[in-house]
């Protein structure tokens, strides 16, 4: 059989993480900046409301004029926020939208230039342009280098960055005959069909150990206790996402270094799906595995690899060997062992055999004209 392509060539976007340096005078603008910006959308989301009207260009003719003239904001910033606002409602109209006064706010090319030479950037501010220095890596420098549509500014834990989206070419699938099984654990991040084992234990034990201290200095709350849990905020987080983005870059590079696609289980709504004791209800509701999930999925596209997702029913039940399923083969959380012909090995590992064979039937199919695959009309599998 022959192997098909997932996807055509195109763009895709990816967001730059720069952090500004502005001089503390700047930094006193930029906060008023956010502030003024954020007073406006309360303003903007409370006109919407009471008229009971979401659609952005009535909200802009509703509420454009009288909030340049109330809030002495230039007119981009104005419609930065009156998009703002229509976005907010976009998820329901049941609640009226309110905004954290340091909440960021999007900037485009007409009140945001880069100035990649001198490597600052011109920003509109209450009071006027403002030129500041911005720093990044190899990586974020090259990402902009195709910067294209907004930039939002964000100030988090008393720094400045931009996000800047920017728009890099996605190169057409290439032709795969076979794919590297991935299955998605709590105990073990990752486990190919390889073998190859991605460990949770050092990602599990921090997040135990922040758990615990966290819960000791909520109890104490002293005002010390709050510094030091502000201090801590988002390390956690931060951390996992350094594992992920280890993770993710070693099932790629692995599968592109073989010709290879990926294959995944599609996990969309577990957390409501399964039950577990009071005791893992905290280790499972952190388990990043949409996060990791995301991270496998970008960073195949910029290189071509095909992904493709999976039922991960039945696929830590069944048999590689034999094709028996049934719930006795899976003897533990670590352990398989196949109660007609004795295969046994790494649960995980077993499914991520099982999520091989489903994934390859997604990618190596026959040519049917006007017809669904068999694997695509039961639901098993959907190219991304």
């Amino acid at each position: 059989m022959k192997a098909v392509k997932l996807g055509y060539a195109g763009c895709m976007k990816l967001t730059a993480k720069v952090k500004l340096v502005p001089t503390d005078d700047q930094a006193r603008l930029l906060r008023r900046t956010l502030e003024t910006a954020n007073l406006a959308c309360d303003h903007i989301s409370t006109r919407a409301w009471n008229a009971k009207t979401f659609n952005r260009f009535t909200i802009q003719k509703l509420t454009y004029a009288e909030t340049r003239t109330k809030f002495n904001l230039t007119a981009q910033v104005v419609i930065r926020c009156i998009s703002k606002v229509a976005d907010a409602y976009h998820l329901d109209h049941k609640h009226k939208r309110r905004f954290r006064p340091h909440g960021g706010i999007a900037y485009d090319n007409r009140i945001l230039n880069w100035r990649m030479a001198d490597g600052t950037v011109s920003i509109w501010c209450l009071g006027g342009r403002q030129s500041m220095p911005f720093v990044a890596g190899p990586h974020q420098l090259e990402l902009l280098a195709n910067q294209c549509g907004e930039t939002d500014l964000a100030t988090i834990g008393g720094k400045w960055y931009l996000f800047a989206v920017c728009e890099i070419e996605e190169p057409a699938p290439g032709d795969v005959s076979d794919v590297l099984g991935v299955d998605l654990g709590v105990m073990n991040i990752a486990v190919d069909s390889d073998g190859q084992v991605h460990s949770s234990a050092q990602v599990n034990g921090l997040r135990h150990r922040h758990r615990r201290l966290r819960q000791k200095l909520q109890a104490k709350g002293t005002r010390s206790a709050r510094r030091l849990l502000k201090r801590r905020s988002g390390k956690e987080a931060r951390f996992a996402a350094d594992v992920n983005h280890v993770v993710s870059m070693r099932i790629v590079a692995a599968a592109q270094g073989t010709g290879r696609g990926i294959a995944l289980e599609n996990l969309h709504g577990i957390r409501s799906r399964i039950t577990v004791r009071r005791s893992q209800r905290a280790t499972l509701h952190s388990w990043s595995f949409c996060q990791l999930r995301s991270f496998l999925e970008y960073k195949a596209r910029r290189i071509g690899v095909p992904l493709v997702l999976v039922d991960p029913r039945n696929t830590s039940r069944t048999c590689p060997a034999c094709g028996y399923i049934d719930k006795a083969n899976h003897v533990s959380q670590s352990v398989f062992s196949c109660v007609v012909c004795g295969f046994s090995g790494l649960a995980d590992h077993i499914a991520a055999l099982n999520i091989r064979v489903l994934g390859r039937a997604a990618v190596i199919r026959p040519y049917v004209s006007g017809a669904q695959t068999t694997a695509q009309r039961q639901g098993q599998a959907t190219p991304l």
